[in-house]
């Protein structure tokens, strides 16, 4: 899972009282259904129920979705779970292949992302990439709510993409997505992606994937000088972000704002 992934070099950063808890939650989530998160379905309502951090009506949609998890047959959940992500790219959970795809931009944005994360005193180990949904809420999770709120700022557009097409698909998995919009007040985001993702074609069909494998291969032998050329948008971005002293504010929803949103 996503916290096994994410080790704190300090001692003090791995207190439970520390850091957003829903953040953890969502991570669990949103990571590969095993028999450790059926077992943990309690705690994770009561994460929920306790900090409220997140407008009722979607606390109250998560903790039935946890219910739902903890009575449900765990093959089955984890064969919906491949299906939904581990074919075609849509609904990937690789944050920067959905800006960058495969080419040289995401490689040095995982290098930007994995220094941010070494900053923070944490280490990354070789089980998942830097950029996996899951493992970034665990980093977020101990962050400060500005922080947060300027991360959650930065991939809003791929949280709302992400949102509109699990939830086209009825997929649980949208709750997150949403809870995240939802955490900085962007819910409506997800409105102006639902046209779009209407008119795309499904891309985890045999003849989709069979299209993807054939353009990697051309891909992988083209020697493109201008492909070598290419700079981080990504690397840009977040060196900008460190330079700026003040910088667009993304307040995070605080408990008194969730429990009046219904």
């Amino acid at each position: 899972m996503a916290e096994a992934a994410l080790q704190m070099s300090h001692e003090d950063m791995i207190q439970p009282e520390l850091g957003m808890r829903s953040l953890r939650v969502l991570a669990r989530l949103l990571d590969y259904p095993t028999e450790a998160l059926q077992g943990a379905v309690d705690e994770l309502i009561e994460a929920l129920y306790v900090e409220r951090r997140l407008p009722a009506a979607l606390r109250g949609d998560l903790m039935s979705w946890c219910q739902r998890i903890s009575e449900a047959d765990l093959l089955e959940l984890q064969s919906e779970y491949v299906a939904l992500f581990d074919k075609g790219r849509a609904h990937s959970l690789l944050l920067f292949e959905h800006v960058h795809g495969e080419s040289r931009d995401r490689g040095q944005a995982m290098v930007d992302l994995i220094d941010e994360y070494k900053a923070a005193g944490f280490e990354l180990d070789a089980r998942e990439l830097p950029d996996y949904l899951p493992l970034f809420l665990e980093y977020l999770s101990t962050r400060s709510d500005e922080e947060i709120g300027r991360w959650l700022g930065e991939i809003r557009h791929i949280l709302a993409l992400l949102t509109a097409r699990l939830e086209e698909r009825g997929a649980d998995q949208a709750l997150v997505t949403r809870a995240l919009l939802a955490l900085i007040g962007a819910e409506e985001d997800v409105e102006a992606q639902r046209e779009a993702v209407l008119g795309e074609k499904r891309d985890d069909t045999p003849e989709a994937l069979d299209e993807v494998w054939e353009e990697e291969a051309v891909r992988f032998s083209a020697k493109s000088d201008e492909d070598c050329a290419l700079q981080s948008a990504e690397g840009r971005r977040l060196a900008e972000r460190k330079r700026q002293t003040q910088g667009e504010a993304i307040r995070i929803l605080d408990p008194v704002d969730a429990a009046k949103k219904h």
